[in-house]
């Protein structure tokens, strides 16, 4: 298995919401939004229901509560303004909305999630569409959730945390620190 990589432009992100909402690919569009702005495993993101993001008044929760897939362990997390927006559109589509069904639901059939190769095809097909290059796959959302929380500032420990990641270590790999980055860590630091 290949090691995908997050995306590291900025311009490159937009460019692919820009391309789904040009494209009508509202659900596509929601997706890449509410994965890079979550970090949640391509798995947990297709498990999500109406009902873990919306009261029974349609108003967004708080906080998402899940039980993460492969760790078993809980999270909770805020919905932040991007990830709401890219539910809004989806949710304006939903004439009779069912809270028991997935969020990314499937065109074959209401009560199913679309699968993890039609998202793996949907975020590579995006990618590809604007130009991104390198490994891409649906852990490329999860990675450029963890890419830009470092860039921004967010510390390690706290990234490592929302990853459940094991050490810093792992972390670290994880984000793909590059050469040039820690030279531009050199550089920009002259006390």
């Amino acid at each position: 298995m290949n090691t995908v990589e997050p995306i590291r432009d900025k311009k490159k992100i937009d460019a692919i919401k820009k391309y789904l909402l040009g494209a009508g690919k509202i659900r596509d569009y929601a997706l890449f939004v509410l994965g890079i702005n979550t970090g949640l495993r391509v798995s947990d993101l297709l498990g999500l229901t109406w009902s873990d993001v919306l009261d029974e008044k349609k108003k967004f929760k708080d906080h998402i509560y899940i039980r993460e897939g492969k760790t078993g362990k809980e999270k909770r997390f805020p919905i932040n303004e991007n990830a709401q927006d890219g539910l809004k559109r989806l949710l304006k589509d939903e004439i009779n909305l069912d809270y028991a069904c997935p969020i990314f639901s499937s065109r074959k059939g209401n009560m199913s999630a679309i699968s993890r190769s039609m998202a793996w095809r949907t975020i590579n097909d995006a990618c590809k569409a604007v130009g991104v290059t390198g490994n891409i796959g649906t852990h490329t959302l999860r990675k450029t959730w963890g890419y830009w929380a470092w860039k921004s500032g967010v510390p390690l420990p706290i990234i490592m945390e929302v990853l459940n990641h094991s050490s810093l270590t792992v972390t670290k790999r994880y984000l793909g620190i590059t050469q040039d980055e820690i030279n531009d860590a050199y550089m920009g630091l002259n006390l």
